[in-house]
């Protein structure tokens, strides 16, 4: 199981008042939100990170196809209309019997002659009529979505997301990005060369990314990923 998976949950009971991960570089979550994901209980499948195509710079594993296949999990909203306690929190993102339904979700983005990675869409809705169903709204709002991936740092690279409702993103099991609470779209860019000695990341080292989102307002549902990482993994990493 990837660090970052422990240390997150150690991360957010701290968030919450309840403990903390020393060496996360995390700032307070807005809202109180995250998740407790340390070991414990069934975990959702795997995902695949593929390579750059044709005419890239990003060298992401030679022929494999640039698809980033993660894990949505579709849940029962819990606690109150906003916001929720650690025992909920503790279900973001393992597998719960009739709390919420583990369904693989690929993304693909487009990777441009000169290696930059997007994936932009604003309405981000991947299990709409799925899992537990829409619930009478418009769409399947209620559901957390987490990717694993790797990458090579050669030096230079920039990571953006964009996006609510809340966002995590680890770099080397450490804290990068915290967009946590419910909100309007927001953005915010990792400059990995900036932040290298607080990642504790050298260039010519791989290093592992992970990923954790969650939908849940029923206003609108946005994710727009934009990198110039080079991910280096085309075998599943399960947990």
């Amino acid at each position: 199981m990837s660090r970052a998976r422990t240390c997150f949950g150690v991360w957010i009971l701290g968030a919450l008042g309840l403990g903390g991960c020393g060496d996360s570089g995390s700032s307070d979550a807005a809202g109180g939100s995250g998740a407790n994901v340390g070991d414990g209980g069934s975990n959702g499948p795997g995902f695949m990170v593929g390579g750059g195509g044709e005419g890239a710079n990003n060298n992401q594993g030679g022929n494999c196809l640039p698809n980033l296949v993660g894990t949505v999990r579709d849940a029962h909203p819990g606690g109150t209309a906003h916001t929720t306690g650690p025992a909920e929190f503790d279900q973001w993102y393992r597998d719960v019997a009739d709390v919420n339904q583990a369904i693989s979700f690929t993304i693909t983005p487009v990777i441009d002659d000169t290696g930059l990675l997007t994936y932009d869409n604003m309405a981000f809705f991947p299990i709409d009529g799925q899992g537990f169903g829409d619930q009478g709204n418009e769409h399947n709002f209620h559901f957390t979505f987490e990717l694993h991936m790797e990458f090579a740092y050669q030096g230079g690279e920039v990571f953006t997301f964009t996006g609510d409702d809340d966002l995590w993103v680890f770099i080397n099991d450490r804290l990068a990005i915290d967009l946590g609470g419910l909100h309007p779209s927001q953005s915010e860019t990792i400059d990995l060369d900036a932040r290298a000695a607080e990642l504790g990341i050298v260039p010519g080292t791989s290093y592992p990314l992970d990923l954790f989102h969650a939908e849940r307002h029923t206003n609108a549902s946005n994710f727009r990923v934009q990198t110039s990482l080079s991910f280096t993994n085309c075998d599943p990493i399960i947990y």
